[in-house]
Formats: structure tokens, C-alpha cells, sequence
């Protein structure tokens, strides 16, 4: 009996750390859509860690980077370290040419982003079925002229289709839109930053 009880109490307080990302990550999201950002993939010298773009401008990307910064997690750190012990694993030299990691620009590419929430979030299934995309996940696409392209589920549905709206930025600055099935999709994946998992504070 205790031990029902116990099995019990851990997943409803799972849950409740899930559940709290899943708010944090959308409300963080949501919030990158209010700004008025001038679209520019410009390359720019940064700080690191803790390095941004001037405030007024970004490209898709830099909404999710920003997203999870609101939450406290730093992609250009994490992304630059992983990179850094693993090159072979993504494909900056491939794609770009590279021959070691550019902390400047490396977690600002859409393919760079991808390697890494496979290799440290939840690589999920790619489906025509918008219930299979849950708020906070993350969706790549590839665009006309295999332009690729990020953006965040939130928890809101348009309401002539019934999908679940994306916040990202496609050219205009961050907006909110139905663009979930206008495009091949790439990858759908779910991280969750380390202070999420079972409710402990950990380092990144």
C-alpha cells in the first residue's frame, strides 16, 4: 500500500515539474512575440557566455535562444561546450566549412540547434497529427531554397484548423502563426533544462 502511495506521489510531482517547464517555456515564448525585432542573421562578434545579438534584430533562432535564456539556460554555452568536445558530431564543417567551433554564431544555426537537442533532449516523431505536438516542444522545417527554420509550440489552437501555433520567425520578427504543416518538417524534439528534471537545481 505505502508503495502505491509512494509510486503515486512521484508522478503527480513528475508531473508537476513538467507541467511547470511546459508554462515556463510558452510564457517565455509568447513573451518573444510582443517584440519588434528587424529580421538580420548578420554576423556578429559576442560576449560569451551570456552573449545576444543587438536587442532590435534576430532571426528564428534567437527566439528560441532567447526563450531559454527567460528560463535561465544559456544555448550559446552549452551549445559552444558540446560542440567543442564533440566537432564531429555536427555539421559545421560539412555545412559551413568550419574547422573548430565559432562560439560567436554556432548556436544561432538552425542545424547546429538540432544535433544538439538529439543529442540532450528527446528526439520525437515527426507526424501529420497536430496532438502530437505538445506545448514547449521544438520544430524545425526546411523552407523554400532549403532555407531551415525553428520555431516553439505554445498552448493555444488557431482556430479554423486546429493546430497548435507556433511562435517563431520566418522574416517579419517573432509572431505567432499556423505554420506547423506549411512546410516539410525537419525535426520535432522536447528539452528540458537540467533545473527541470525532478524538481533539483542542477548546473548547466
Amino acid at each position: 500500500m505505502r508503495t502505491s502511495i509512494f509510486i503515486a506521489f512521484l508522478l503527480i510531482t513528475q508531473s508537476a515539474f513538467a507541467n511547470t517547464f511546459e508554462q515556463d517555456i510558452v510564457r517565455a515564448a509568447k513573451e518573444r512575440a510582443t517584440y519588434n525585432i528587424r529580421y538580420d542573421g548578420a554576423y556578429f562578434s559576442i560576449k560569451y557566455p551570456g552573449g545576444d545579438v543587438p536587442a532590435d534584430i534576430g532571426v528564428c533562432t534567437d527566439v528560441i535562444i532567447r526563450a531559454y535564456r527567460k528560463l535561465g539556460t544559456d544555448l550559446q554555452k552549452l551549445v559552444h561546450e558540446d560542440i567543442d568536445n564533440n566537432f564531429n558530431k555536427y555539421p559545421s564543417n560539412r555545412i559551413w566549412g568550419l574547422t573548430k567551433p565559432d562560439k560567436n554564431i554556432d548556436h544561432r544555426r538552425v542545424p547546429n540547434l538540432q544535433a544538439f537537442f538529439k543529442r540532450h533532449g528527446t528526439s520525437l516523431p515527426i507526424s501529420e497529427i497536430a496532438n502530437d505536438y505538445k506545448p514547449g516542444d521544438l520544430v524545425t522545417w526546411m523552407l523554400p531554397k532549403n532555407l531551415p527554420h525553428i520555431g516553439i509550440v505554445i498552448n493555444k489552437l488557431d482556430s479554423n484548423t486546429g493546430n497548435p501555433l507556433i511562435v517563431h520567425n520566418i522574416g517579419s520578427g517573432p509572431e505567432t502563426s499556423d505554420i506547423l504543416f506549411s512546410y516539410k518538417i525537419t525535426g520535432h524534439y522536447r528539452y528540458v533544462p537540467n533545473k527541470y528534471n525532478h524538481g533539483v537545481e542542477l548546473t548547466q
